[in-house]
């Protein structure tokens, strides 16, 4: 295992690892939720909450088969985060990670335009921002890569001009285009099914890696 991999794995849910700044962090996110919600209430539009829930699931999804590459390959992940956190969850997922992407969802919905039909340099405005900000998550990954807190082991996912490519479509793209499939649904209970069926699939594989095989990643 690359030393990235075992540094992760030493203090994988370790909780002596927890620090204060988490309270104020989920404080926070609470109360993006609570406001969301209560206009959602209101307006009858869920959008905004489904958006959020929808990138987070899709990122518990990400984070997921990369600690299964990790497991098959028995080396190293396509990304590890060894450095400090208040709370490694998997080797390539710690609790900022997660808080961030808890509330991605939500920057994104209030980021379009309200006409659907509105177009920003001629391309749709869900795809133009969905674009942009997969693109800047890319160029913010290359900074925390080149700082040690996110490393990348193989060729084919890193700087290299295929592997940013990569990084940007199934890192980060298809985030935004889960998220632009669900609000776009056309029934409450068509939306509801689309973020459990995102839910499910990356619980039941956590259920057969740690509670089958016991697998600790």
């Amino acid at each position: 295992m690359t030393d990235a991999t075992v540094t992760a794995l030493a203090s994988l849910r370790d909780l002596t690892m927890l620090k204060w700044y988490v309270i104020p962090l989920l404080s926070i996110v609470f109360y993006i939720y609570t406001k969301e919600i209560k206009e959602a209430r209101q307006t009858g539009n869920w959008d905004a909450v489904f958006a959020g829930l929808t990138i987070l699931g899709v990122d518990f999804f990400n984070e997921t088969w990369n600690s299964w590459v990790m497991l098959f390959s028995d080396r190293s992940a396509c990304w590890t985060v060894p450095g400090d956190t208040a709370l490694r969850i998997l080797v390539g997922w710690n609790i900022e990670i997660l808080f961030m992407f808890s509330i991605l969802g939500i920057v994104y919905y209030h980021s379009l335009n309200p006409d659907r039909k509105a177009k920003v340099l001629g391309i749709p405005d869900m795809w133009a921002w969905a674009i942009g900000y997969a693109a800047f998550s890319v160029f913010i990954e290359i900074f925390l890569n080149m700082g040690g807190h996110l490393v990348w082991e193989y060729p084919f996912w890193g700087r290299s001009f295929g592997g940013v490519w990569l990084i940007f479509f199934f890192g980060y793209f298809h985030f935004f285009c889960a998220s632009i499939f669900v609000i776009t649904r056309k029934t409450m209970k068509s939306k509801l099914v689309t973020i459990g069926i995102i839910y499910a699939v990356p619980i039941v594989m956590n259920i057969i890696g740690l509670g089958i095989f016991r697998w600790n990643y």
